[in-house]
């Protein structure tokens, strides 16, 4: 009687396996990128904790776990005069550039700093802190259209993963030209931890994910929160907009990534699993993050391999893989217009990659 039940379970074990093993074989077989060019920025010597292209894309801005940022160029052809290394005596967790200009980078630390750097001038021209109940700025994001920002802080965890050392969240909407603040956020009581923070592309609407699972999406102009949905049932690392703004991003720490709907809230429109590449034992350190091309169309994500997948959106097959690095890949960005991403290592390395 014990006997046909256990041959069934023995076959599910194998289909198990074989469909585990086919995933894994579709992503270890994805083709190498195919490269016009790649340059190597070897200016750290610390692991890279977040790279990002200003708006232009003309200069890049990196930080290393060890509180340093450095302001470089990868085209020879684009002046070096913004080129600076800026220490901030803290570990740096976010970065972001002003949207409607290329002269500012926003800075957020570990210790409630986020400063305010214009590389033009070559100085920090606002150093501002968050309340000191909440000192770890994880996410910056810059209007596209209004000069305000929102800066997503938490309080202080109790564990030792990158994610559970955060605790509680606070959203925080401050004015870029008088550097004040203006507005928190409404997130009910002792909300969990906001990872993420995107934008719209008019700004009118902000999507904040969560270290609960959730996706909150924020009304700007009445500063309150429009509705939400619980989208993982892990912490979230990331979340992007679509290009054509009726869908949302979202990364999971486990690996799953979905493209919802908005217009359908709760529908999935897509998703791929890239538990291999991102996964809660490679998440220990840093916070996996995404990053979407210019046309929307080319997934790239953070990798505990020393090799970055790039996923064809809307396809469940196609895909690519980075040249490799000699650690994992901690941090992602894309050129606003080219075919070219950054991809920022715990080997200290950070690589300009174009692409045919």
């Amino acid at each position: 009687m014990l006997f046909y039940p256990r041959i069934k379970m023995q076959a599910l074990q194998q289909t198990i396996v074989m469909i585990g093993s086919d995933e894994l074989q579709q992503e270890e077989d994805f083709p190498e990128v195919k490269v016009d060019f790649q340059e190597t920025f070897l200016g750290h010597t610390s692991p890279i904790s977040c790279c990002r292209f200003s708006t232009s894309g003309d200069n890049i801005a990196s930080a290393s776990v060890d509180g340093t940022v450095r302001i470089w160029t990868y085209d020879s052809s684009t002046s070096a005069s913004r080129n600076a290394t800026i220490y901030c005596g803290a570990e740096i967790m976010s970065l972001e550039w002003d949207c409607k200009s290329d002269r500012l980078l926003l800075i957020g630390t570990a210790d409630g700093g986020i400063k305010a750097w214009n590389v033009d001038a070559k100085r920090v021209v606002c150093d501002l802190s968050t309340t000191s109940e909440f000192p770890s700025v994880v996410d910056l994001k810059c209007s596209p259209v209004e000069p305000i920002f929102v800066s997503a802080a938490a309080s202080r965890g109790h564990g030792s993963s990158y994610i559970d050392k955060l605790g509680f969240a606070s959203l925080t909407v401050w004015n870029m030209r008088t550097w004040k603040p203006m507005a928190v956020l409404p997130l009910g009581k002792d909300p969990p931890a906001i990872t993420s923070l995107c934008f719209n592309h008019n700004g009118k609407i902000l999507a904040a994910a969560a270290t609960d699972g959730m996706i909150h999406m924020f009304d700007m102009s009445a500063g309150l929160q429009i509705t939400g949905w619980p989208a993982h049932d892990s912490a979230i690392s990331s979340v992007l907009f679509g290009p054509d703004e009726t869908s949302i991003f979202s990364l999971g720490i486990d690996g799953k990534v979905f493209e919802w709907s908005l217009q359908n809230q709760g529908k999935v429109l897509w998703s791929r699993n890239c538990h291999r590449f991102c996964n809660p034992e490679n998440s220990q350190n840093y916070r996996h993050e995404m990053a979407l091309d210019a046309n929307g169309k080319r997934l790239l994500v953070t990798s505990g391999s020393v090799r970055a997948p790039i996923y064809q959106v809307q396809d469940n097959t196609n895909g690519m893989k980075t040249l490799a690095h000699s650690a994992p890949i901690s941090t992602v960005d894309w050129h606003p217009t080219l075919p070219i991403f950054l991809t920022g290592s715990v080997d200290n390395s950070v690589r300009v990659t174009s692409i045919l």
